[in-house]
């Protein structure tokens, strides 16, 4: 089994990246036969999306890839960062090209969606608009959890929960993504 985990952020501190690391290194720790890849937002970077882009354009090769690399996985992870009130910059713009691929992002995947900020409300309003969006690309929601208080709940030295009511959230979530496939 193959997963793909990334943070929809493309801070190179991204506490949402860490986030989707650790949930994804679960997924090996429960199964050890399970392959994870980490994906970087950085790594597909695109021009601004529009209409006249697109016409100029076509589909852009980053886009293609990310396509695909969601494609050859069993299951995905994703940790969303909240710019606003909603998705950053970056992930609504690789999505908006993904999307002109093909409108099934997620592929029919089984998706499990995380996010977390700093503060106490943890990013849940782009969680919340994730989550009830997903099945309009393709995405079937395991779970999704909101780690409100990012420094007060990860340890970020060992990477690693340290509230074990969340952790055990989270490894309830993992298992049960596992157990989809």
């Amino acid at each position: 089994m193959k997963v793909i985990a990334f943070g929809a952020s493309s801070s190179s501190t991204s506490i949402n990246k860490q986030l989707a690391s650790y949930a994804a290194n679960l997924a090996t720790a429960v199964n050890a036969s399970v392959e994870v890849e980490v994906l970087d937002l950085n790594d597909f970077e695109l021009p601004l999306f529009s209409e006249d882009k697109e016409q100029e354009l076509g589909q852009p090769e980053a886009a293609k890839a990310f396509f695909k690399k969601l494609g050859e996985s069993d299951a995905i992870i994703i940790s969303f960062a909240e710019h606003n009130g909603s998705y950053t910059a970056a992930y609504k713009n690789l999505f908006d090209w993904t999307s002109r691929i093909n409108q099934k992002v997620f592929q029919n995947k089984s998706v499990l969606f995380l996010s977390t900020s700093p503060g106490p409300g943890g990013a849940s309003s782009v969680l919340a608009a994730a989550s009830s969006s997903a099945f309009y690309f393709a995405g079937e929601v395991i779970a999704s959890i909101s780690v409100p208080s990012f420094f007060d709940n990860f340890d970020v030295d060992n990477a690693k929960l340290k509230n074990e009511e969340l952790q055990q959230k989270l490894l309830s979530a993992v298992n049960d993504l596992l157990a989809s496939k």
